[in-house]
């Protein structure tokens, strides 16, 4: 029952839908197999948090330090269209760019993901979510909210540019991205 699972009365709330977890058809190996020399490979610095630890989507991008204003606007007021948010936080230690409330409504809105270039908190809830996220660490120290970042520009972290627009497949074994028409080749694929 989820009331015995959730400690917070906002999360015993939840749907059991939110909580199944996502399945994928094709893994970032089986990628890597068939265009090698096609797509960029993140540096294996990121730990898995989500439910969901196999997820895909179109990039969508925010550059924030240590301020989650735009994270948190975005997850929360646009429709995720099935899109995974790259937040690159600087590679900071010292605030959570997302935690279990923003991580919700990025599961009622649609989102498949989230990889932060940073920390997030909240992780035990997060966990049991139907949404992958992939971040540095945690710290259980929130944002201060000043409205700062920048959102749909290019970011470069772990070795690799995310763009916006193309395609992102995460699983445990690394993040494979690429240009959107190579993922739709794959029969079977899930792509928009």
């Amino acid at each position: 029952m989820l009331s015995t699972v959730f400690k917070t009365p906002w999360v015993q709330r939840l749907s059991t839908s939110i909580l199944k977890v996502q399945t994928r058809t094709v893994s970032t190996c089986d990628l890597c197999d068939k265009f090698e020399d096609q797509l960029s490979y993140a540096t294996s610095i990121f730990r898995d948090f989500g439910g969901s630890a196999s997820f895909e989507g179109k990039i969508e991008t925010v550059q924030c330090l240590e301020d989650n204003s735009f994270v948190k606007d975005i997850l929360q007021n646009e429709a995720g269209q099935n899109r995974v948010l790259v937040v690159d936080g600087g590679g900071s230690f010292n605030r959570a760019l997302a935690g279990d409330q923003i991580a919700l409504c990025a599961v009622k809105n649609g989102w498949r993901g989230i990889v932060v270039n940073g920390c997030i908190r909240d992780s035990k809830e997060i966990g049991t979510m139907n949404l992958g996220v992939k971040a540095l660490g945690t710290t259980p120290r929130k944002t201060k909210r000043r409205n700062n970042g920048i959102r749909g520009i290019p970011v470069q972290f772990a070795g690799i540019t995310f763009v916006p627009g193309d395609y992102i497949v995460a699983d445990e074994d690394g993040i494979v991205v690429g240009k959107i028409d190579l993922f739709e080749e794959i029969e079977g694929d899930r792509c928009d």
